[in-house]
């Protein structure tokens, strides 16, 4: 196929030079492609008219917006694609993890009051003194110390066996007091002798209790009335915790826990 002028778009430059430099500019525009067709000299500078054909610039968007149209599109096509496939996984996670009304129920209530049961203990319950009560050791419950109250040695080793089985436990007995005095060097305080019993001065069976350094009011723990006067002789009811029994002296230690005149 034949190109003739008429089919061609031309575009023009007209550059203007000082005369003899004409040479050097036509070289230089015809470098870049540019054609002389025409020329005007003057007193002083030289006007040159180049031409040269116009890019098919139509042609070339078209080709550059079609491609981006398609781009564009198959991008709006691949996202509404992820997009329907979010959507639908989204929609099955929510129809697996959410429960359906007969498998979970709405939870129970609480009881608007607690039962009678656990708002307060019953009637027969056991009160703590109750309990402490039940754990003491007597002539009548425990066969050891009635054995133990009946001995008429003092110093038997059946006394040591039993102080150490029992250490720290209680023991309650019919008792009286033997004997008294000051402890070391204090004014008010003091060590008793208690056997067990009633008191006499011919017969003294069973260990020799001691309370050692106490005085005869607020370490005695009594209960019921306190008397006015406390000595040798007195009949008590004893209840008292184990300490030790001291085989060098024979002394079998007790803590007062409560103690009454009889």
């Amino acid at each position: 196929m034949v190109t003739t002028d008429a089919d061609v778009a031309y575009e023009t430059q007209t550059v203007r030079t000082i005369r003899g430099m004409e040479s050097r500019a036509i070289r230089k525009w015809e470098t870049d492609g540019w054609e002389l067709v025409g020329q005007t000299q003057g007193r002083v500078k030289t006007e040159l008219t180049f031409r040269r054909p116009k890019p098919k610039l139509c042609r070339l968007l078209w080709i550059i917006g079609g491609s981006a149209f398609a781009l564009l599109l198959a991008t709006v096509i691949t996202i509404g694609t992820i997009s329907e496939r979010n959507a639908e996984t989204a929609a099955s996670a929510e129809a697996t993890s959410a429960p359906s009304s007969e498998a979970s129920p709405a939870p129970t209530q609480p009881s608007a009051s607690p039962t009678t049961a656990s708002a307060a203990p019953t009637e027969s319950a056991a009160p703590a003194e109750a309990e402490a009560g039940s754990a003491v050791l007597t002539p009548e419950t425990n066969p050891d110390l009635e054995s133990l109250v009946a001995l008429t040695d003092n110093c038997s080793p059946d006394i040591a066996a039993f102080a150490a089985a029992h250490r720290g436990e209680t023991i309650a007995f019919s008792g009286y007091i033997g004997a008294m005095a000051l402890h070391g060097s204090a004014k008010t305080r003091y060590d008793f002798l208690v056997g067990a019993g009633d008191f006499s001065e011919t017969s003294a069976p069973g260990p020799t209790f001691q309370f050692r350094d106490v005085n005869a009011t607020s370490d005695f723990n009594w209960t019921g009335t306190t008397p006015d006067t406390v000595g040798v002789g007195m009949n008590l009811s004893v209840t008292a915790t184990i300490v030790e029994y001291e085989q060098s002296s024979c002394l079998f230690l007790l803590d007062p826990v409560a103690t009454a005149a009889r």
